[in-house]
């Protein structure tokens, strides 16, 4: 029984890390129709850019939470870059957005091999969060525990950012309706470059909080890249409450899958998906788009 209560909480953890990194691709692909395959190594970066500050390999050493916010900040000053002057060349071929995006993310896994070198690189926990919380036999470590509130941290401000601000409803009534938005004075180009700079952002903070958890090392991007698209899938293009709910659905059967079926790890989490997309297209929270 022990063994099973500390998967489950390590596979909530893991959600709340699928959904931070999900939720920009989910508001990406589902705002702007932008399949978005840089994703994974925007993650990827962010994690590179948050141990280099944290670790000291600068001349001066950050604080952790200050790092993740410089990371964050940085990656997503990239995304916006690589929208404003690459895939807004691109509209409506998506082709050539895949494209794009896939020559970027083999670029920034050669630069990070470049710059960092092939070996893991360990991000310390966080101080205040390296203990552990005790009940009965069972031990949670303060930082997963902090993970999980950090990701319904998000959940709630997004949606909050998304359904109830002024910054929202722009958005929303760019992706509805463009021209009729450009007509009463929405600039909807700035509007798509914002989407994408938090997007990326998300993904950047989503690698430097997974760090401690996960560590930094090559092919990081592309292993969580997969998992992200199951999860918009499974959860619905666009739809906030379908990606924190996916996430907490694959970090269940990714944990137990590893744990008690290895050998068909992949098997047991991909096949979710392919019932989703036979049964219900758009997902399980998405719209229908005839």
């Amino acid at each position: 029984m022990t063994f099973y209560l500390l998967l489950t909480v390590n596979s909530i953890t893991f959600g709340g890390l699928l959904f931070l990194l999900a939720a920009g691709f989910s508001l990406i692909f589902g705002l702007m129709r932008i399949p978005n395959l840089t994703h994974g190594s925007l993650f990827m970066l962010g994690a590179y850019f948050g141990a280099t500050l944290v670790g000291g390999m600068l001349s001066i050493q950050f604080n952790f939470w200050v790092a993740t916010l410089i990371a964050a900040a940085l990656v997503a000053v990239f995304g916006a870059i690589i929208e404003r002057f690459l895939l807004r060349r691109l509209p409506g071929q998506p082709l050539a957005q895949v494209l794009v995006t896939l020559g970027i993310a083999f670029m920034i896994a050669d630069f990070g091999l470049m710059v960092w070198g092939g070996d893991p690189i360990n991000v310390a926990t966080p101080g205040g969060l390296t203990g552990f919380v005790r009940l009965g036999p069972l031990v949670f470590p303060y930082y997963r525990l902090a993970v999980i509130a950090i990701a319904v941290a998000v959940a709630i401000g997004l949606w909050l950012l998304l359904d109830r601000t002024r910054l929202g409803a722009m958005i929303r009534a760019g992706v509805d309706d463009p021209d009729m938005a450009r007509v009463v004075g929405i600039r909807v180009s700035q509007l798509f470059t914002i989407v994408f700079a938090l997007g990326a952002g998300l993904a950047a903070f989503a690698g430097i909080i997974g760090a401690p958890i996960l560590s930094v090392y090559p092919g990081l991007d592309f292993e969580m890249l997969p998992l992200a698209l199951v999860v918009v899938i499974l959860g619905g293009s666009g739809s906030l409450i379908g990606s924190f709910v996916g996430s907490i659905i694959i970090g269940f059967i990714y944990n137990f899958g590893q744990a008690l079926l290895p050998q068909l790890s992949y098997f047991v989490l991909f096949l979710p998906m392919l019932i989703v997309l036979l049964l219900r297209p758009q997902g399980l929270f998405g719209k229908f788009v005839p």
